[in-house]
């Protein structure tokens, strides 16, 4: 990822759109709009596989004629609506730029309606729903960096990818390893996730362990909660205050997990800022395994409050400090 650009959060959308005439001006519209769309390789039938599966999405763009027969896309977005409703669904119509003409119940599932002709009109409602929330660029830029250090310093001979941060939607859990804690300032009140394959993890720290006994699943909990503090220390000493207080008298709203649908939800609708690193064995170009990170500030978010606490180099240059 390239920490330097001004654009340091994307958004992935699920493109249901087969009329190939279009495809280069929505590839356009997507690359302007901070979108990284992605397309089912097979036909309407393969898209609620893929629902199914853990592809973190932060919208759908769907084509009402998708998949064949006039409105056949709506059938579609039916289904998509029952098993995703938190999924935001963008539907585009050849002659319509509103969802007139449909009934009251289908009209709801969508977040707008729009044609090519009108793409500000998507654009719009993009911004209010996906983008609705601004992540300041060296918020996002110090979490890449802390949490990155962190795992380099745990999981020893191994290099640490990283995609660029990205916005979604949906409340999906990641592999069965899944540590949480909550994150706390004047500015800001939420939790921050690690979440990641047991199994893979386990694989990834017995590389370099022949001499001692294989790593059970308490060793590696350990390990994720002690990953989890880091990250959380390097963070309250950048950017919580002295003064910040705590959580006395505040409001709480309950976390509700399904670990069977792999789904958790903390009682809002806010997008949730993600990142995804990648630990890979030195010399191992075979083994790559991610690792999830997510922050929902579900319960506080003040931006424009933000800060970082000055660092020691720079109270030296103000003359605070001086070195001894």
């Amino acid at each position: 990822m390239d920490m330097n650009s001004d654009k340091l959060i994307v958004s992935k959308v699920l493109i249901l759109d087969d009329a190939v005439g279009h495809f280069d001006g929505l590839k356009a519209f997507c690359g302007d709009a901070g979108l990284l769309g992605i397309r089912p390789h097979g036909d309407a039938g393969s898209v609620m596989s893929i629902l199914r599966s853990n592809v973190d999405l932060g919208g759908i763009m769907l084509y009402e004629n998708y998949g064949g027969p006039a409105g056949e896309g709506l059938g579609l977005a039916r289904e998509i609506h029952a098993l995703r409703p938190e999924l935001p669904i963008f539907l585009r119509r050849d002659a319509t730029a509103s969802v007139a003409g449909l009934t009251e119940r289908d009209a709801a599932m969508f977040r707008c309606a729009y044609t090519l002709q009108d793409l500000q009109h998507l654009r719009a409602s993009l911004d209010a729903s996906i983008f609705s929330r601004v992540y300041p660029n060296d918020l996002v830029r110090g979490i890449a960096e802390m949490t990155r250090a962190s795992l380099e310093s745990l999981f020893h001979g191994c290099d640490v990818d990283m995609e660029t941060p990205y916005l979604v939607k949906d409340r999906i859990i990641h592999g069965e390893v899944f540590t949480m804690i909550a994150i706390e300032s004047n500015w800001c009140r939420g939790y921050m996730m690690l979440q990641a394959s047991e199994s893979a993890l386990l694989r990834l720290l017995g590389e370099d362990c022949e001499e001692r006994e294989p790593m059970g699943f308490r060793e590696l909990n350990n390990v994720l909660g002690e990953a989890t503090n880091l990250i959380w220390g390097s963070f309250k000493n950048r950017y919580v205050g002295t003064t910040d207080t705590g959580l006395h008298g505040q409001t709480q709203v309950p976390i509700i997990i399904n670990h069977h649908r792999n789904y958790i939800s903390f009682g809002s609708d806010d997008p949730q800022l993600c990142f995804k690193y990648t630990l890979r064995p030195q010399g191992r170009g075979d083994v790559a395994v991610p690792v999830y990170q997510r922050f929902v500030f579900n319960l506080s978010w003040s931006p424009e409050a933000f800060h970082e606490n000055p660092s020691v180099e720079a109270l030296v240059e103000s003359g605070e400090l001086e070195l001894f």
